[in-house]
């Protein structure tokens, strides 16, 4: 016997009747793969059992999440007393609003609820959105496959049961209405833009606080000198993105605890030094007695005041790795008392020296502490503007993923830490930016009016989405949403017209940075689903596909040739346009889709799906490759040897249980596959569409082992030797032409808009989209494509 078939013989264990037509060995391990991702998803938070990785972790957090929080005593109590304090009380009504704002929106909203709303450890408003869209589909793209809902992790809702109506009708009601769609789109890119906004105003407000405590020192120092410090520091701060934080992370934490423990302790001792009476503000009537007090006011004062909070966001968004119990117990006993303190301790200090509300923060440091506390004070704010720069990295790569930004060039600084990344077009604009902003408004009360509305909008956005998980993914009871909404909406609401009555202060500078962000999110993301509509609605049919493969002017050349194209479903029109140009075809082609599924991570054993195209001796394939929206691509070479290698296993899989030629009409919808139902406790199968080569066999075993009578028709009886030779020869003749060399064809489609269409259609697409798609990175870049075999198809589109 050929050794050969020998070996592959053993590999496959053959196929045995008893066992539902699946090999022995793997039906255990595959239905315990099926098992173990249907609960995936609910596994990730319940993994930390052990309080040492608890603690170990409650410590790490402390310096990537707590920096902006923890620096925000450094202008609060200035830009609240703009105007200089008019009442002896008015400190103790804003400490009292301080402290019950941060115990409210920070505290309860976020460390103890919102946490909770985590996409598997990922936090922010991208996430919450992609937990809705697995739970709804919302998305504005029509490339949803049911085989995605197999992931692991992926927990999708399934049919409400007569229970859960009200989940049921928000689901129906997202699903079905357009305008619910396109609102919770514009609202989640209108909290990413501010993220990004909040990204360009974080560094300047904090530095330009940190330095500007040499005043107490160095009183001769004017303005514009202290403004061009910052700007040194932002510059240097900006620059040293390109290495990353993997190397410098692990000091993050010991420097903004030591940050922590100081300003706490310092408040600790103006309080008792100068005025334990402050601690009065814990009774909300000096809340009352502020607003009876100073009427508007103290009304406009609410905007500045909500600066306390700033940093909120950025704790949600940037949770990553670390354990809701790990970052609860932290931020309890860690940055709660030590930020209440520094605040306490601040207003018991002004109640004693109303005249140094300017720079309250180092004026009321003690004299010997002064430097120390510089310093730190230096440290921590570049920390805390090093994390909203971190996340408007992982932002931008986010909405990569949901097709709303233009291609830009993505670095990872950390093989440890996949998470860690660097976008140099982005920080050089970031840098220009924040540049720009520190030297325009010159102080941090100005800079503050600003960072206002990205602060609160951020809230309220979180607030609204937070409110249809509660409905849709959590489904608890109507009176805590109500609750929830209700308080959160009310509360945010005042904060936000307080913020609009000075919009010509400060706040302009944000919403405007946002709406130029919005528009090329907008268009971007327009012109991308107009153009996947079109390759849609103009796929190659499966008799113009077999004439194109049957034709004899067509030439076969040896090697594999990666047709990459978005269409999921069907062959794009952009094929025959190459055959008509180049007729010629390879021994191998695989049409190739990049797909971005709303989770964060797919696992690589998941990551394609193939589907064999006829006529099946031409060798045609198509496969998506899923990718979460936090993986990185891989480099050509690699991926490259990855799909082959699955679509080998492929090759295997289909041929052992099923006896049809599996082909597939070129403009399928995709719409008939393997989906899972839980009517009863049991699977449901039907019929199949596109397999990956784990899901071959794992969703099939634990069909048969659910006694399911849906199953389609397997191999009952072991194969022969003359079978398993002919499953190596195809599989061998897939090594030999990668062998032979891989040539990448990617398509460059112009999109322009039809002659009699609006003005403004024309201004979108045909310059607006056009400047993007020209000035921005070029898709074999993103791909990592070598150059050499680089294969450019151009077509225009009219949308």
């Amino acid at each position: 016997m050929d050794p050969g078939v020998e070996k592959k013989k053993q590999q496959m264990e053959l196929v045995d009747v008893e066992s539902g037509g699946l090999p022995v060995e793997r039906q255990d391990s595959l239905f315990r793969e099926a098992v173990r991702a249907e609960h995936a998803g609910a596994a990730h938070w319940d993994e930390q059992d052990s309080w040492g990785r608890t603690m170990s972790l409650a410590f790490q957090c402390v310096g990537i999440l707590y920096g902006d929080i923890g620096t925000s005593s450094l202008y609060v109590y200035s830009s609240t007393f703009e105007h200089g304090i008019g009442h002896p009380d008015d400190v103790v009504g804003v400490l009292s609003l301080i402290v019950y704002s941060f115990m409210l929106f920070t505290v309860i909203k976020i460390v103890f609820v919102a946490l909770h709303a985590n996409d598997h450890g990922d936090g922010g408003t991208f996430a919450l959105y992609s937990l809705i869209s697995r739970h709804a589909k919302v998305s504005l793209i029509p490339n949803h496959q049911a085989e995605d809902e197999l992931i692991s992790g992926y927990s999708s809702s399934g049919k409400p049961s007569a229970t859960l109506r009200r989940a049921h009708w928000l689901k129906q009601l997202l699903e079905a209405s357009k305008a619910a769609k396109i609102s919770l789109f514009l609202l989640t890119i209108l909290a990413i833009a501010m993220v990004i906004s909040d990204a360009v105003l974080t560094p300047p407000i904090s530095v330009l606080s940190a330095v500007g405590g040499l005043r107490e020192k160095v009183p001769h120092l004017t303005t514009d000198q202290i403004v061009w410090i910052t700007v040194a520091i932002l510059v240097v701060l900006f620059a040293i993105q390109r290495y990353g934080t993997d190397k410098v992370g692990y000091s993050f934490a010991p420097i903004i605890l030591l940050w922590l423990l100081l300003i706490g302790a310092t408040g600790l001792y103006n309080l008792i030094k100068h005025d334990i009476s402050v601690l009065r503000a814990f009774n909300p009537k000096y809340i009352i007695d502020y607003f009876r007090r100073n009427k508007k006011e103290g009304w406009v004062s609410l905007g500045s005041i909500l600066l306390c909070f700033t940093g909120s966001e950025a704790l949600f968004a940037n949770l990553g790795y670390f354990s809701i119990r790990s970052i609860q117990l932290s931020f309890s006993f860690a940055l709660l008392p030590s930020v209440l303190l520094t605040y306490i301790g601040q207003a018991a200090f002004l109640s004693k020296n109303p005249k140094n509300v300017a720079n309250t923060f180092f004026a009321a440091t003690p004299i010997s502490l002064f430097w120390p506390t510089f310093i730190m004070a230096i440290a921590a704010s570049i920390i805390g503007s090093q994390a909203m720069i971190s996340c408007a990295f992982a932002t931008v790569s986010h909405l990569q993923s949901l097709s709303c930004f233009p291609r830009v060039k993505i670095l990872h600084t950390s093989k440890r830490f996949p998470g860690q990344l660097y976008i140099p077009g982005v920080n050089f604009l970031l840098c220009v930016a924040a540049c720009v902003v520190t030297v325009s408004f010159k102080t941090t009360v100005i800079i503050g009016k600003a960072h206002e509305i990205c602060v609160i909008l951020v809230m309220i956005i979180t607030t609204l989405l937070m409110t249809i998980v509660m409905l849709l993914v959590w489904k608890i009871n109507i009176l805590w949403v109500a609750l929830f909404f209700i308080t959160f909406t009310s509360t945010e609401a005042v904060y936000l017209s307080s913020v609009l009555y000075k919009f010509t202060h400060g706040p302009y500078v944000p919403v405007a940075m946002s709406v130029v962000l919005m528009v090329v999110m907008i268009v971007w993301h327009y012109v991308h689903v107009k153009r996947y509509k079109y390759e849609l609605e103009h796929t190659v049919s499966t008799d113009k596909v077999k004439e194109m493969l049957e034709s004899h002017d067509l030439k076969r050349v040896r090697g594999v040739a990666l047709f990459y194209t978005e269409l999921v479903q069907g062959i794009p029109p952009i094929f025959p346009h190459l055959i008509e140009k180049i007729p010629t075809i390879h021994s191998v082609l695989v049409f190739i889709s990049i797909k971005h599924l709303p989770v964060p991570h797919v696992d690589t054993s998941e990551r394609f799906l193939f589907r064999q195209v006829e006529l099946k001796d031409y060798k045609v394939f198509r496969c998506v490759a899923r990718y979460g929206y936090r993986d990185s691509l891989e480099e050509a070479k690699d991926f490259v040897v990855t799909l082959l290698e699955n679509l080998q296993d492929y090759i295997r899989d289909v041929n052992l249980y099923t006896d049809e030629p599996h082909t597939i009409s070129a403009h399928s919808s995709c719409n008939h596959s393997f989906s899972r139902e839980k009517p009863s406790g049991r699977y449901a199968v039907h019929a199949e569409d596109m397999l990956t080569p784990i899901e071959s066999f794992s969703e099939i075993t634990a069909l048969s082992n659910y006694g399911s009578d849906r199953l389609p028709h397997f191999k009952a009886s072991k194969m022969n030797m003359e079978e398993l030779a002919k499953i190596e020869q195809e599989q061998m003749f897939i090594e030999k032409e990668m062998e032979k060399g891989v040539v990448y064809i990617l398509g460059e489609t112009e999109v322009v808009v039809r002659p009699h269409s609006s003005l403004l259609k024309k201004i979108v697409v045909n310059y607006v989209y056009s400047f993007l798609r020209k000035n921005f990175v070029q898709g074999q870049k993103m791909l990592f494509i070598p150059h050499r075999q680089l294969l450019k198809v151009g077509i225009s589109y009219e949308i």
